[in-house]
């Protein structure tokens, strides 16, 4: 089992970020070299200001129209995506292993804190299971891998609560979640987790054409 440890915990680790970086570095290649060779008009009204302006707004909690039209859904979109974030960066136990390997450290989260953002991750994707489930607009569009990546984003959060307080049995769990966290980091640019990474884009995209052609807002 210690073996096992220091394989997933070791050479897995270098392997998973080097596939989430040079997959997402795909990934903005390609789309930048589709733009330039089949829609280059788009240089043409491309502006930071409606850009930033739109980014900027979706990122303002009930900003936009829709979000004030659904307050709930708005409210636990913007807490999961936070604590989805910022939890594994500053987390205690991550931020000491990082230290360990590369010296670098930073400002952490306190214990309590950090497993109340964690159960708001998990709670996030039941809730969005549920919807999945519920609402016929969306279970329209459902497929089955939408469950799958559910699994995956949840799996770390998990895995990493149990191990905190060391349910079951505690290695077993740490190894299963340094898996399970590798492979959220693996799948980010190859599925629909790439959002992540598109997102910027898009709202630059929405804002520059309804701001700089349409001349009205995005929201």
């Amino acid at each position: 089992m210690q073996s096992l440890y220091h394989w997933v915990s070791g050479p897995l680790v270098w392997l998973a970020f080097i596939v989430f970086i040079g997959g997402s570095l795909y990934r903005l290649s390609t789309m930048l070299r589709l733009v330039h060779e089949k829609e280059k008009f788009i240089y043409s009204y491309m502006s930071w200001k409606y850009s930033l302006r739109s980014i900027l707004h979706w990122m303002t909690p009930f900003a936009t129209v829709n979000m004030r039209r659904h307050p709930v859904m708005t409210i636990v979109t913007f807490a999961f995506h936070i604590c989805l974030i910022v939890t594994p960066i500053f987390l205690l136990a991550h931020v000491i292993l990082l230290d360990d390997s590369w010296n670098l450290s930073w400002w952490t989260l306190p214990d309590g804190l950090a497993v109340w953002m964690t159960l708001i991750v998990i709670g996030g994707c039941v809730f969005f299971l549920v919807r999945r489930l519920t609402t016929p607009e969306v279970q329209f569009v459902t497929s089955a891998s939408d469950y799958v990546l559910l699994a995956i984003v949840a799996a770390p959060f998990i895995t990493g609560f149990l191990a905190h307080y060391q349910w079951f049995g505690y290695q077993f769990l740490v190894i299963l979640h340094i898996v399970t966290g590798e492979i959220m980091l693996v799948a980010i640019p190859f599925t629909r987790l790439s959002h992540m990474l598109f997102a910027p884009f898009t709202r630059a995209y929405m804002g520059s054409e309804f701001g700089g052609v349409r001349h009205a807002r995005d929201w």
